[in-house]
């Protein structure tokens, strides 16, 4: 039973909730703000977080910020904000997903559901594991372990990554020194929760580029190509 902490300040909306989500199988803890939900994780392992923004106190966007430097539990954001800045802080600052209020229960269901799964598979390590089943992938001064979900740096700095950001990259080094479409992109990782028109795809390549390049601003690892989409300019080695 996937466990659940869902941190909103709204009673009538963590009422509801729990009561559709329990209904679903799934085990729900609640929080009204950052202190509840801190605390709440401290003494619980939870599968995701649903975390309103507009919460009282610390918002929703610096709590996401604080937890993503101590963990890598997905989390999606719910925003009564529609605006494409307010999506776009969202996936920049750690979120694996988003939904504007009002929302639909089950859309809410869904979402969770893919985040879990995608979670789900890219842990899942068949046995027995073998090089071929947990590949490593070197490029540049970077080294990708999928096992793991791990990026290192050649001098073993850990570059901590959402899960937009690992399966974006993982489909560039699976695909290097070809240009990929925005299309191909969402399609290799599972549409990074969104569809193509709200251009998702280039917030996580902006994101991988500031982790990533010496000059976010100058790429030379990930380049654009006009009318075209991007490419992992680099040769990859596996293993």
């Amino acid at each position: 039973m996937p466990q659940l902490l869902i941190v909103d300040d709204d009673e009538e909306i963590l009422s509801l909730l729990t009561k559709f989500f329990s209904q679903h199988h799934h085990s729900v803890t609640v929080a009204v703000d950052g202190t509840e939900m801190f605390t709440a994780l401290e003494k619980n392992s939870f599968d995701l977080i649903i975390l309103d923004v507009m919460l009282k106190g610390e918002d929703g966007f610096s709590l996401c910020r604080r937890l993503r430097m101590v963990s890598k539990i997905p989390v999606i954001i719910l925003t009564a904000m529609g605006d494409l800045t307010d999506r776009i802080v969202g996936l920049e600052i750690g979120a694996d997903d988003y939904l504007t209020k009002p929302f639909n229960a089950r859309e809410l269901l869904a979402r969770v559901k893919a985040v879990l799964r995608r979670t789900s598979e890219a842990q899942a390590s068949p046995e027995p594991v073998s090089t071929a089943t947990r590949p490593v992938f070197s490029f540049g001064a970077w080294r990708l372990d999928v096992a793991k979900r791990e990026l290192r740096s050649d001098t073993n700095v850990f570059i901590p990554l959402s899960g937009g950001e690992f399966d974006l990259l993982l489909a560039f080094v699976e695909h290097p020194q070809r240009v990929l479409s925005r299309e191909q992109l969402l399609d290799w990782t599972g549409g990074i929760n969104h569809d193509a028109y709200d251009r998702s795809i280039d917030t996580q390549v902006s994101r991988l580029r500031r982790k990533l390049e010496t000059d976010a601003k100058t790429p030379e690892l990930i380049r654009t190509v006009r009318n075209g989409g991007y490419i992992l300019t680099t040769t990859v080695r596996r293993g």
